[in-house]
């Protein structure tokens, strides 16, 4: 049986009317108690299923309470307190319910309430540790809580089963919630406030849950490690100091219809760690939404991320996600791969942010499908060492400042089926970068179509730019180009420029319009098979600036032979000092 059906009452006997029923007061009275303890004893001795009924009154106690007992609050829930100067509170060993009692403990390493076996079900109870731990189920035990509070410590499952509805956990000194080693435990519509570092961690363990919140924790707020498995459904994550999701160390599970706002990293990522993470919200992270590193991977679908910090979705230092169906909207920078990572980027958007759409970068890898790209500086950036590159296929890319796709360093990037459209330049690349451009349409850029400069490589087959304000096509400094089949129209002041040293050859290629020229060249390029009626313009290289050589001796310059000299040069202060001495012949002077 699963934790999520496991349900702990008193058993057949109780059913059949067999409970003994016992009453506590403090006041005593005929046939009652005037502690609970009396009256457990009481019942241990007849070994009958019990019933302690307890009238309100603060009990200073400690309940070692086993076999099949039910210990109910006569009045409203938190009428009865029970408390223990140190230590444990309740002491469970059998099938136990207690209902509406208040528990209160110090220094309670074992827990306030300590399930060492058996079966447990606290429903309508308040906990409070006070230095220590609200809660211990251990191993091979079962708990059912609902309805309860529990306040200052911790709630641990330790390879136990467990099931937590509607419970509250506020100002936890540690984890809120613990599941560890190799508890099973479901936990739905649970709210945690302000624990000191984990609302709730899985550990080497099985936890799921649904329809919870999670405020102001100081760490991650869900926390999966040790090879966990957690599942999230339905929650929301807020005003949380770390990361609102983290899975690492080898975990696993599954993320959905979350909504978290407010917290240094909507979902974090790594070493070795595969969630699955479906229809989520990231509002307003600090710094990322999406953050996979160190060997970790993940895939998210149908996830938006809005209004991040610094990135929405981060791949760096190893990670390699898995991402589709994704939007990316406000915020610095949409998609980053950094630092040797990799990912894969399908049927995503991006819009609306101050900084790069697709940014990869220092020996990374990234593969972007079915992008769209909107009101964004930037569309895809890449720069880094020959180890760095990126492919872009069947994109649009729209409304950007500068460029559709940048390349420098020594970067490798593939664009196909990729449509740029009003923008400063629709593609680039320059420094040591490669950039292969197939099938794809630049429309409407204020200066050109594609710029290669420094000693960069551009290649395009079936390049199509239409009303570029300035160029279609422009090479200069040392860079080389290899346009094949390729069309320029409309291009404002000309169809394709060679400056410098930069030079190439076309194959196949139109320059149509009413621009001025139709190709400004250097003599560096291969123009045989241009078919234009537009002029054709050799630029005339400027003549090599003239050499002045200068001789620049530090210290003096002698002509000739120099005897007895006192030289001196560089300095602010000389001192002279005149001293007799023999001459070379050995007469005194």
């Amino acid at each position: 049986m699963t934790a999520s059906r496991r349900r702990f009452t008193i058993g057949a006997a109780g059913a059949a009317g067999m409970v003994k029923k016992y009453v506590v007061s403090p006041h005593g009275g005929r046939g009652g108690h005037r502690d609970i303890g009396s009256a457990l004893r009481a019942a241990a001795a007849r070994g009958r299923p019990a019933r302690v009924e307890i009238a309100p009154g603060h009990y200073e106690e400690h309940l070692a309470v086993r076999g099949e007992t039910e210990l109910v609050a006569l009045g409203e829930p938190g009428s009865v307190v029970v408390s223990g100067p140190r230590g444990t509170v309740l002491d469970v060993l059998g099938q136990v319910v207690v209902r509406g009692l208040v528990l209160v403990g110090r220094d309670a390493a074992a827990g306030v309430v300590d399930c060492q076996g058996g079966a447990l079900v606290l429903d309508h109870v308040e906990v409070r540790a006070h230095d220590g731990v609200c809660v211990q189920v251990r191993p091979r035990a079962a708990a059912t809580l609902t309805d309860c509070r529990f306040r200052f410590g911790r709630v641990v499952f330790d390879g136990s089963a467990g099931h937590v509805e509607r419970c509250g956990f506020s100002d936890c000194a540690d984890n809120a919630l613990a599941v560890v080693q190799n508890a099973r435990v479901t936990v739905r519509a649970a709210r945690v406030d302000g624990a000191r570092i984990h609302g709730v961690r899985v550990s080497d363990a099985w936890a799921h849950l649904a329809g919870c919140e999670v405020t102001g924790t100081e760490k991650a707020a869900l926390m999966a490690d040790t090879r966990a498995e957690m599942i999230v459904e339905d929650c929301r994550v807020d005003a949380v100091h770390m990361a609102a999701l983290a899975y690492v160390e080898q975990s696993r599970g599954s993320v959905r219809g979350t909504r978290v706002a407010d917290a240094e990293n909507g979902v974090l990522v790594a070493s070795g760690a595969d969630p699955s993470v479906h229809g989520c919200v990231f509002a307003d992270c600090r710094d990322t939404g999406v953050h996979v590193q160190e060997a970790g991977r993940g895939t998210f679908e149908d996830c938006e991320i809005l209004g991040a910090g610094n990135v929405g979705i981060l791949s760096t230092s190893g990670g390699a996600p898995r991402v589709s169906g994704c939007r990316v909207t406000g915020g610095n920078v949409g998609i980053a791969v950094t630092d040797k990572a990799r990912g894969r980027f399908t049927g995503t958007a991006v819009s609306d942010l101050t900084g790069v759409a697709l940014r990869v970068w220092d020996e990374s890898k990234a593969v972007f499908e079915q992008m769209r790209v909107e009101r964004c500086p930037f569309g895809l950036e890449t720069r880094g060492n020959g180890g760095t590159a990126a492919e872009l296929t069947d994109a649009v890319i729209q409304d950007f400042d500068m460029a559709a796709v940048a390349a420098v360093g020594q970067s490798r990037t593939v664009v196909r089926k990729v449509r740029a459209e009003r923008g400063l330049v629709g593609f680039s690349v320059g420094e040591e970068a490669q950039l292969h451009v197939h099938d794809c349409e630049v429309t409407a850029m204020t200066t050109g179509g594609a710029l290669a400069h420094g000693s960069s490589r551009l290649v395009a087959v079936n390049l199509g730019v239409t009303d570029a304000q300035s160029f279609g096509l422009c090479a200069t400094d040392s860079a080389y180009v290899d346009v094949a089949h390729s069309r320029f129209d409309g291009c404002g002041a000309t169809g394709m420029r060679f400056d410098g040293s930069g030079g190439g050859r076309l194959v196949e290629c139109s320059v149509t319009g009413t621009g001025v020229t139709a190709v400004q060249h250097n003599d560096r390029v291969d123009l045989t098979t241009l078919r234009t009626t537009l002029p054709v313009v050799r630029i005339a290289e400027p003549a090599p600036a003239p050499v002045s050589v200068v001789n620049n001796y530090y210290g003096p310059v002698f002509h000739q032979a120099v005897h007895h000299a006192q030289l001196a040069w560089n300095n602010s202060t000389v001192v002279q000092r005149q001293t007799n001495h023999s001459d070379e012949d050995g007469v005194g002077g």
